[in-house]
């Protein structure tokens, strides 16, 4: 198990794979939002903008909601993963919002895993993580073994 000044890439992983399965949810659910809404809209050349922002807001609210309520989304749940604070606890509403605010694009989302990954700090966390001190875990991780590694066993007896 890494440690907090090591790169767990198993995690990361685990969680290029969860975002990939919440972003078809979403992109299904987005998609149908944006073809209701929008054919009239491409006459004039708006669609694919409207499809843009549509799906940013639908990324921001299924993340926020979800990790707020059960921990965690579809996808983290279906990889093990559990989002919580530092400490253990939930996340409220605005620290699962703030979080989750470079998931509205995807170039700012890998802005926030490189900036995590390459700057001080904890290298399990993006960069919006550790603003507000939250964490993706696997689950079964206690907390403590995440933070630092275990200390080592005690002697045999002689």
């Amino acid at each position: 198990m890494a440690s907090a000044n090591e790169i767990n890439w198993n995690n990361w992983v685990y969680r290029l794979i969860a975002y990939i399965i919440d972003s078809i949810i979403v992109g299904i659910i987005a998609g149908a939002i944006s073809v209701i809404g929008a054919i009239s809209m491409f006459v004039f050349g708006w669609g694919s903008l409207i499809f843009i922002c549509i799906l940013g807001i639908l990324y921001l609210l299924y993340y926020t909601i979800l990790d707020t309520m059960w921990g965690a989304t579809i996808g983290k749940k279906l990889m093990g993963l559990n989002v919580q604070t530092t400490d253990g606890n939930k996340l409220d509403f605005v620290k699962s919002f703030v979080r989750n605010l470079s998931k509205f694009n995807p170039l700012l989302l890998f802005l926030d895993w490189l900036i995590g990954i390459v700057s001080e700090g904890n290298k399990q966390q993006k960069f919006l993580d550790r603003a507000v001190n939250a964490v993706v875990i696997q689950k079964g991780q206690a907390f403590a073994d995440f933070q630092q590694p275990p200390p080592p066993p005690p002697p045999p007896p002689t």
